[in-house]
């Protein structure tokens, strides 16, 4: 397609694309990432690697931006393991952005890597990148290029979960030319990978006024109704490629609107900017009728009067997706709505059968209350200890059902704490790995509040309270796949979710009651499935916010949930934990050290270190109301939400000082709130400050 702004006064230095250079790093290849043929490579450092039948080859391009792949993969080394190597640009050049495809070598999460950039006049840069491991278990990544296994134990055998290679650009200062870029030093575990590096060059100093990009235009699977009908929602990202040093004479300081235009596309809403400084970059929506088809648009800018300054040509389009199927290539092209881009801050709640021991060892999980205190069954075992002296060696995990009573839950006070506290939306621990849930589970299991211990549905109740009281509170349930020790699931048993009734902690001859469980022939087909479906088609829910992926049927339950919240005018989202086709990223208790260009979301307890009330955390350990406001602030300056967890008790209280801290936060929200809901975060902004944008009309800063 054709990025360049044409027939304006904006000039336009690069021609009809949005420029990248490659920087050639062939010459300090390290490492064999794939094998092939027989030639197995280390790509880990424990035996694994790529199969190099699914990764491109030569000049590549992602996103607009050329890199420069290994022609043969297989034969030799074809990436960079970071070992404080020194790259080289290979001209002077004043750079905007780099371009980077990399992969991590652990197994979970992501881990930063911090990368000195040197500038001609000897002054330096870090930048940090959050390097993402390149296969996970629990989540699941979508990186830039995909396959669909891996090969473990030097080849002899595959890991099929999806393994990935990483795409990341980031800003860098134009205010001087850049040199080169140092790599981290060495890890003994989570190690970098370079497999190629590219920069887009900013525009010549001595270029006159803003040098106007565009950087991507890009029709998304989004909609907003407008008087009745679904409008599709284009985003459209406009670079200004005149370097920091321009700033007087580069910078875009009039209102412009932006439109796209073909000949079956009708913008119904511009997108909306009021400045756009040099070396800056601005994401707008455009909201759209008519694409129906396929074919090529162009994005048109005009000035607050009406007057046409640019037209950037050769954008494809893709039509709004009317029906969904349980295919991967389908699914995988749906994204988070813009009601939960806007949102920005939501409420976890961890409550169940676990809120009656309320208890966890420092720095561990209170919710896992039930597997801790099996592993290991011995005095070596803080929670072990824990519960022998407290409840003594009667007493199981089931037992706790009586006690978990939800006597003093009022699903109206909990909205109004939610909605004073600032958050806009909510996600109801529905069944965790325990498999007691909130809600009625109908011939899936009896194991759940409405049949056991306190007879009710919460589900139920929060979810129609709060239709009814706070519409504008968007609703959501955490669901956990596997659990813990149900014999059905024993079939798919993997890691900390063995399946298989549990020996009893204390006489390891004799097994613990499943309460509940009822005849079923198939885990994932009578249970799992059935659950999920009841949590969208019965409840309404608008964020599936699973844990722990493993064996699923979420295909299915992916198409059936988008077809049915498509008939009800609902925009839903599900998360990375599902197993397949993610819309988000979920890191827990941890945040980023540079801008994510995925969506992403990171959730951590007001207690230090548990989701699930711990009696043995101090008032004076929750988060107070500054710390929630930094965190919140930081991760949405990253393009993250913040999901912030209270724990009730076993009655369904929220504790005073959970209350209070929340209340703390919610006042600043009032009044700042502005700065935080409905805005933009970018990768590319002046001298690596984020720049935020209020939708619909934005701005720069």
């Amino acid at each position: 397609m054709s990025s360049c702004l044409q027939q304006h006064p904006f000039s336009a230095p690069f021609g009809d694309t949005y420029p990248s250079v490659v920087i050639h790093i062939d010459g300090i290849f390290n490492n064999q990432a794939a094998s092939k043929n027989g030639a197995i490579a280390d790509f880990d450092g424990h035996g694994s690697s790529f199969d190099a039948q699914y990764l491109p080859h030569g000049s590549w391009v992602y996103d607009e931006i050329t890199y420069e792949l290994p022609w043969s993969w297989g034969l030799r080394a074809d990436n960079v393991l970071a070992d404080n190597q020194i790259v080289y640009l290979p001209e002077l050049a004043t750079v905007h952005e780099l371009h980077f495809l990399y992969a991590g070598d652990g197994t979970y999460g992501a881990s930063e890597a911090k990368l000195e950039l040197t500038f001609v006049d000897h002054s330096t840069e870090i930048i940090r990148l959050s390097a993402k491991s390149w296969w996970t278990t629990i989540t699941l990544n979508v990186g830039a290029i995909q396959t669909p296994y891996h090969f473990e134990s030097h080849g002899s055998k595959k890991n099929w979960n999806v393994t990935h290679v990483f795409q990341w650009s980031t800003a860098v200062s134009s205010y001087t030319p850049l040199k080169s870029i140092t790599l981290p030093p060495p890890r003994s575990s989570d190690r970098l990978h370079l497999f190629a590096v590219s920069f887009t060059p900013s525009a010549a100093e001595q270029t006159v006024g803003p040098a106007l990009l565009v950087r991507r235009a890009r029709f998304t699977t989004k909609w907003e109704d407008v008087d009745g009908v679904r409008a599709q929602v284009v985003e459209v990202t406009i670079a200004n490629l005149a370097p920091a040093t321009a700033f007087s004479s580069g910078s875009v300081t009039s209102p412009f609107e932006v439109y796209i235009v073909g000949s079956d596309t009708i913008t119904v809403s511009p997108g909306y900017v009021n400045r756009l400084v040099a070396s800056d970059q601005v994401r707008v929506d455009v909201l759209v009728y008519g694409t129906s088809s396929n074919g090529n648009v162009a994005v048109q800018i005009n000035n607050s009067f009406g007057k046409i300054l640019t037209v950037s040509d050769g954008w494809p389009v893709t039509p709004l997706r009317e029906t969904w199927t349980p295919d991967t290539g389908v699914l995988s092209t749906h994204e988070t709505p813009t009601w939960w881009n806007q949102a920005k801050y939501g409420i976890f709640i961890h409550w169940g059968p676990y809120s009656v021991p309320a208890w966890a060892p420092p720095t561990s999980y209170a919710e896992w209350y039930d597997w801790s205190l099996h592993n290991p069954p011995d005095s070596g075992n803080p929670t072990w200890d824990h519960h022998l002296e407290t409840f003594g060696k009667d007493v199981v995990y089931d037992d706790f059902f009586a006690n978990f009573t939800g006597s003093k839950f009022n699903a109206s006070a909990w909205l109004d704490l939610f909605d004073e506290a600032g958050a806009k939306y909510f996600v109801l621990t529905t069944k965790h790995h325990d498999g007691f849930a909130l809600f009625d589970t109908g011939n899936t299991s009896h194991r759940n509040s409405v049949n056991l211990g306190p007879k009710r549905n919460f589900l139920a109740e929060l979810f129609t309270t709060a239709k009814k009281k706070k519409p504008q509170m968007h609703r959501g349930t955490y669901f956990s796949l596997p659990e813990w020790f149900n014999p059905d699931y024993a079939p798919y048993g993997q890691d900390s979710w063995p399946g298989g009734l549990a020996h009893n902690a204390f006489n390891s001859s004799e097994f613990e009651p499943y309460t509940g469980r009822v005849n079923i022939s198939n885990y994932l087909e009578d249970l799992q499935l059935p659950q999920m479906l009841d949590l969208a088609e019965l409840y309404d829910t608008e964020i599936m916010w699973c844990d722990i992926s493993g064996p699923n049927k979420t295909l299915e339950f992916a198409a059936r949930y988008y077809n049915h919240a498509a008939a009800k005018g609902l925009q839903v989202t599900m998360n990375d934990r599902c197993g397949a086709v993610p819309d988000f990223n979920t890191p827990e208790y941890a945040t980023f050290g540079a801008t994510q260009s995925r969506k992403w979301e990171t959730s951590e307890g007001m207690d230090p270190n548990s989701y699930g009330l711990n009696s043995a955390t101090k008032p004076s350990q929750y988060k107070n109301g500054t710390t929630i406001i930094q965190t919140l602030v930081d991760v949405v300056s990253k393009n993250g939400n913040y999901l912030l967890n209270v724990g009730p008790n076993a009655e369904g209280e929220i504790i005073e000082p959970m209350v209070k801290n929340l209340l703390d936060a919610g006042r600043w929200l009032k009044y700042s709130g502005d700065c935080v809901y409905e805005t933009v975060s970018l990768q590319k902004c002046t001298h690596h400050f984020n720049i935020v944008l209020r939708y619909p009309r934005p701005y720069t800063v």
